[in-house]
């Protein structure tokens, strides 16, 4: 069987670089320590309120970077997000792939309309639907069985 290609880490590219930089920041971020010491940092703004006479400007500094760490955030996260979504999607492909019933148009379709997922997921509620009819059936059945017997 053909193995598809798997790099063993990303490319020395702009990319790759921003890819390595973002895993990494997203792990650290995502720490108990980091969540600690972005709290130490609010809990010292607070103390420092009094000193400053709770002037615009003490306001204005946490405001200030409270929305540049959420901003460079965002597309941290978004870009984590999307490489793990994209990840997860060719291993389940691959899964679909390996599997001989499996049918092979359910890869990649991330790709489809809303309108054509939403047929989709229609189609896989009455497969389930007539399965539970049928477990039900069968369930009546052995209960007549039992009461004759």
């Amino acid at each position: 069987m053909n193995k598809p290609p798997v790099p063993a880490t990303p490319s020395d590219t702009l990319a790759g670089k921003f890819a390595r930089f973002s895993a990494r920041a997203s792990q650290l971020v995502g720490t108990s320590w980091m969540f600690l010491l972005a709290l130490a940092g609010i809990i010292i703004w607070a103390f420092t309120g009094p000193l400053f006479h709770f002037s615009d400007t003490w306001q204005l500094i946490v405001n200030t970077a409270t929305t540049i760490v959420t901003f460079l955030m965002v597309f941290l996260i978004q870009n984590t997000q999307n490489r793990d979504a994209r990840a997860i999607h060719l291993k389940l492909d691959e899964i679909i792939r390996s599997i001989h019933p499996a049918h092979n148009e359910m890869i990649d379709i991330e790709k489809l309309s809303d309108e054509e997922l939403e047929e989709l997921a229609k189609h896989y509620e009455q497969i389930r639907e007539e399965c539970d009819h049928r477990k039900a059936g069968k369930k009546l059945k052995e209960a007549k069985d039992k009461i004759s017997a």
